[in-house]
């Protein structure tokens, strides 16, 4: 089991308390997540609590409350595994309602998909969904921080820097293969497709305007 199922599933029973009370421990989500205006334990949690999930295990977040906002998060998956993120309409597709959890599997005949998650029935379940209202499911990425490189590289420099630069084009979906350090035909043409799709100067050099353009990407 991944650490992130570990984590979630940690948490089940966590539940809403009636009343003027509220669970601390729905409020410790939203404060470690960055979302230190809730103050109880009735605002919608369910993207609050996939955010506190996230990131204690290092990986990418929505950083917002509302449910939709995780469909801009990680990659599409029609193919989805225990652990990555489902997000579901509510009312209607066209609504800004949603849900947001973590996708457990399908039932048997595929109409229903389990989801752990929080805010279902008030705690933190494992629910069924009509798989119908699924508006899609998203594989999370690591949020470690990468290291860019300073300076100028070009086809056929090598080094460090280079490996730097590689690791983070294959970060942002800009493929060079392996990383080897090695600033060849791959890594040329990953810079020019690049520049050419922000409408920079198409050089295949990486300078200090490809550099803020990747540093922007990763930081979305």
């Amino acid at each position: 089991m991944s650490n992130l199922l570990k984590l979630a599933f940690g948490q089940l029973g966590v539940k809403e308390i009636s009343g003027a009370e509220h669970n601390e421990t729905i409020l410790k989500y939203a404060e470690e997540s960055g979302f230190g205006w809730v103050d109880d334990d009735e605002t919608p949690w369910c993207s609050i609590f996939v955010c506190w999930v996230v990131m204690k295990c290092n990986l990418k977040r929505s950083k917002k409350a509302n449910a939709r906002s995780w469909m801009h998060i990680g990659t599409p998956t029609s193919n989805p595994e225990p652990g990555d993120v489902v997000v579901f309409w509510r009312e209607s597709p066209e609504s800004w309602k949603g849900h947001v959890g973590f996708f457990m599997g399908y039932s048997k005949d595929g109409s229903r998909v389990y989801c752990l998650g929080g805010n279902q029935g008030n705690q933190v379940s494992i629910s069924a969904y009509r798989s119908e209202t699924v508006l899609g499911f998203r594989k999370l990425q690591s949020s470690q921080l990468v290291e860019l490189p300073d300076g100028s590289l070009k086809k056929g420099d090598t080094g460090e820097s280079v490996k730097q630069l590689q690791e983070a084009l294959n970060m942002i979906n800009y493929p060079v293969g392996t990383v080897d350090g090695v600033f060849g035909k791959k890594t040329e043409y990953a810079i020019r497709l690049l520049q050419t799709n922000a409408r920079l100067i198409i050089d295949g050099v990486y300078g200090s305007k490809t550099r803020d353009l990747i540093t922007s990407i990763l930081n979305e």
